[in-house]
């Protein structure tokens, strides 16, 4: 990484590139540093993360419900989840335009967005996981007497948290890229989040703010994958003694 940037600010100091176009670590560094000092780039990232807060939280929540629902109910999966997989292969940003008709240039559109790129791979790894469960379990825990809300609670969401924290982190990946793509093409709805600056910043031709919003978007991803999901994922393997493996 250290010669990466090294050659970076090598090129772009003896300009073997047009810096105008692609500027050095040193100019990103200091777009970087005025934002963060002057507080735009803080409440950019505030207003981004509390829109992914919101969205993935709601699409967490009624993926989990649906996709319990998609994989122990015959009528459900026979409906729902051909539909669901048809609309996961259809690209957060075709709901766009949808969005827009529907709430216009505003913080729904964007949430809207953001909701439906993660709801349906929630979904989709929901009901998987279900599917997957040995039916041997839900046989010994009928047999146990489990029925209903008991038999979703102490057996079937134990049995398909693997898989429901698996569809989490892809929720979480669509639900950031969706978010980036609706500020991008609503730069005039609501607050500033960091895709609206990251268009002010083309806008103005300022490339070192483009890829100083760039940085904190890559950071943000790699804070949220190794500080909460992977923590998550190695509690479970250790949980289910796949710790080592």
């Amino acid at each position: 990484m250290i010669l990466v940037l090294a050659l970076w600010e090598t090129g772009f100091r003896r300009e073997w590139w047009n810096s105008y176009l692609f500027p050095g670590p040193s100019e990103v560094w200091r777009a970087l540093v005025d934002g963060l000092r002057d507080g735009s780039l803080i409440i950019a990232t505030k207003i981004s993360l509390m829109r992914l807060g919101i969205a993935f939280g709601i699409a967490l929540v009624a993926g989990t419900i649906l996709g319990l629902l998609n994989g122990t109910i015959p009528l459900v999966r026979r409906t729902l989840g051909p539909l669901a997989m048809g609309l996961q292969t259809l690209p957060s940003i075709c709901w766009l335009p949808l969005a827009i008709i529907w709430f216009g240039l505003s913080e729904k559109a964007i949430l809207f967005v953001t909701l439906m790129g993660a709801l349906l791979a929630i979904t989709i790894a929901v009901s998987d996981g279900v599917m997957n469960i040995p039916p041997l379990y839900l046989r010994a825990a009928r047999m146990m007497g489990a029925r209903g809300f008991r038999l979703y609670w102490e057996v079937i969401l134990p049995a398909a948290f693997p898989a429901m924290i698996s569809g989490a982190k892809q929720g979480w990946a669509f639900a950031w890229r969706s978010l980036m793509a609706g500020e991008l093409l609503s730069v005039s709805a609501g607050a500033l989040g960091l895709g609206q600056t990251l268009m002010h910043g083309r806008d103005l031709n300022d490339m070192s703010l483009v890829l100083a919003v760039m940085f904190i978007l890559v950071t943000i991803g790699v804070v949220a994958d190794r500080l909460f999901f992977t923590q998550l994922e190695n509690r479970v393997r250790r949980r289910w003694g796949l710790a080592n493996q």
